[in-house]
């Protein structure tokens, strides 16, 4: 059991309300939160190999310690002004199931904020502002004494499709990789 889900859990035998940990970050000004059993790490932001044909959010591939991680710049995706990256932009790296399947994934954010234990009673479903959301990957907002979480479903950011599709460009880029490697021994 992870120190994260044990002090959910004392939170919810202590309290009676049920409680997660959201790793939070900004981007553009604004607080966004995912669940922290997701995250893998956090990396300062490093140069990527950059995919041809992708769409304009996905910055590239990262060699992540033998693993090829499509990363998505998360303002992009989300529609807003891209910004040049500084000593703050990060990488999420999170791991994902989706549709069954373990996928990993890299999200650059313009800063991380905290980690943050998140009370189900401080949580507001989309449903609840009666308008359609841009997009299914908002789960709500969190209301918190001086600030609002956005939170997101981080496996709903792609649709198992786009996903899919950037596993294999990544998996090619691998393989070119090891290809290129084996040649010059």
């Amino acid at each position: 059991m992870t120190q994260a889900k044990r002090k959910a859990d004392d939170l919810q035998e202590e309290t009676g309300e049920q409680s997660s940990q959201y790793l939070t970050f900004s981007l553009a000004g604004e607080e966004y939160g995912v669940d922290i059993l997701g995250v893998r790490e956090v990396k300062v932001w490093t140069q990527v190999t950059v995919l041809p044909n992708t769409p304009v959010y996905v910055k590239g591939v990262l060699n992540l310690r033998g693993s090829v991680v499509p990363i998505i710049d998360l303002r992009l995706c989300f529609s807003m002004e891209q910004v040049d990256y500084d000593a703050t932009t990060v990488i999420v790296v999170l791991k994902l199931d989706i549709k069954g399947r373990e996928r990993i994934i890299g999200l650059v954010v313009d800063a991380v904020s905290d980690v943050l234990d998140i009370k189900s009673t401080q949580v507001r479903t989309t449903d609840e502002f009666d308008m359609t959301s841009q997009t299914d990957a908002i789960t709500g907002v969190a209301a918190l004494e001086n600030k609002m979480v956005i939170l997101l479903d981080a496996a709903k950011l792609l649709s198992g499709g786009e996903l899919a599709d950037l596993s294999k460009d990544a998996a090619a880029v691998k393989e070119k990789a090891n290809v290129a490697e084996a040649e010059e021994e």
